[in-house]
């Protein structure tokens, strides 16, 4: 007697067996390529999650080389440096933003100071302090700004009585 053999191999018996095991093997196969999937979303987490921790540590290198381009005159190495460094970053995701003249939006910018202006309607980026930088859609430090805008409206004095 054959270990594993069937002595009197009936085929209706053999077709619900192979059926058995095909049905096996196909949960098997989607269980595996589920995984699959799991751990490649896993690494792409864990990729963002490092790339944003080593960006936000490298913003006050940002900072202080652009600090550098504004009060020392561009030699041909400090270009260099800066062209490299944004290249680098930029080929990580790292956008900078925030232009003189953007509207101001509270989610990315930080006003820091508010011009009154009667000529002007909604708040208005007049100076970028420091830029602000993201990563796609993730906000990594909101832009320091002056905003230019109109004059707040006037407080009803008896509303703050309880009147």
């Amino acid at each position: 007697m054959d270990k594993g053999r069937l002595q009197n191999p009936d085929p209706a018996l053999l077709q619900r067996l192979l059926e058995e095991r095909t049905a096996d093997l196909q949960r098997l196969k989607a269980e595996y390529d589920n995984y699959r999937k799991r751990v490649r979303r896993d690494r792409m987490a864990v990729r963002e999650i490092a790339v944003v921790n080593v960006l936000r540590a490298l913003l006050p290198v940002l900072d202080t080389v652009d600090r550098t381009c504004a009060h020392e005159p561009m030699t041909v190495g400090l270009k260099d440096i800066t062209d490299t460094l944004g290249a680098q970053l930029g080929s990580l995701g790292l956008e900078t933003f925030g232009e003189e003249g953007d509207p101001f939006d509270p989610a990315c910018h930080d006003a820091v100071t508010h011009h009154v202006s009667p000529d002007t309607d909604r708040l208005i980026c007049t100076k970028i302090l420091r830029p602000g930088y993201r990563l796609g859609t993730q906000l990594l430090r909101p832009a320091h700004v002056e905003v230019t805008g109109p004059p707040p409206p006037a407080r009803n004095p008896l509303a703050y009585a309880g009147i």
